[in-house]
């Protein structure tokens, strides 16, 4: 357990520091941003990367799908009439998305947002067991790639924060050792995997459906299909754990000498007494 003592250093880290979330509309982005400002309103900043089409869009996101949950009454019980604003003051949206270099945004916020940020926390990820090969491979692949990027170009950065999850390990027995994944291991002898390969074949076969002028439907099924299959070449059972597992390669050989921590969650259910109990989003 963590002691009382190690909680509050924890705390006390947050005071004055910026951070960057990735996946903050996610279930478990919107605990740690609730989180994080009830526990330690002196945080200097949160910068959410939200997928909208402009920032109005984005501020709305934050509204509704984040601050606006149950999750967030307590927080807004005690800070009464002046919680709009500590929001306004603590929660600066950032219009982009992982799936671009540099988060699609320009230069003048790039330049600004690296000279502030402490933290990063890349929680932005495809959850969808059978995703499409060429979206859960941009999110989960080459999203880990881009975050990696811009995490070297921030000065004063403490930690890099990835999110994986436990499953990465696949379908092994028995006590799994909580090693990092090295560029191109797999979970089958005998065979070798190359993440360029991999993005060039996802290339290929989109360029052949639209030779081929397939429909949306026959898209998503060949993309789906192909995701499966390549993951179970390799030994992991779905297209999730297997692009997971390829994030945290891609970090192991990027990451330089950024300081970095993956998590590995397993299943995720409700609150267990934060802010009140039982709080959970989706069918869990």
């Amino acid at each position: 357990m963590i002691g009382e003592m190690d909680a509050d250093s924890v705390v006390g880290y947050f005071r004055g520091k910026s951070i960057l979330i990735t996946g903050s509309t996610g279930f478990l982005g919107k605990v740690l941003v609730e989180k994080i400002l009830r526990v330690q309103p002196d945080v200097k900043k949160l910068y959410l990367l939200i997928r909208a089409p402009d920032a109005e869009s984005a501020k709305l996101r934050i509204q509704t799908e984040i601050i606006g949950r149950e999750i967030f009454h307590v927080l807004k019980e005690k800070h009464g009439v002046q919680f709009n604003n500590f929001i306004e003051e603590k929660i600066c949206p950032l219009v982009g998305d992982i799936i671009y270099e540099n988060f699609g945004l320009d230069n003048v916020q790039l330049e600004e947002l690296s000279k502030d940020i402490d933290v990063i926390v890349n929680g932005a990820a495809t959850t969808n067991f059978f995703e499409r090969y060429d979206v859960a491979f941009d999110v989960n692949v080459l999203g880990v790639k881009h975050v990696c990027a811009f995490a070297k170009k921030c000065p004063k950065l403490k930690m890099l924060l990835h999110v994986s999850t436990a499953y990465v390990s696949g379908e092994q027995e028995g006590l799994i050792p909580e090693k990092p994944f090295l560029m191109g291991e797999t979970l089958r002898v005998g065979t070798h995997l190359d993440i360029e390969s991999e993005q060039n074949l996802i290339k290929e076969t989109m360029r052949e459906l639209n030779i081929n002028c397939c429909t949306k439907r026959d898209e998503r099924r060949t993309m789906k299909e192909l995701g499966l299959k390549r993951a179970r070449n390799f030994g992991w059972p779905n297209t999730y754990v297997f692009t997971k597992a390829l994030g945290e390669m891609m970090i192991g050989h990027l990451r330089g000498d950024i300081p970095v921590v993956i998590i590995r969650p397993s299943i995720i259910t409700s609150t267990l007494k934060e802010p009140f109990p039982g709080w959970t989003e989706g069918i869990r």
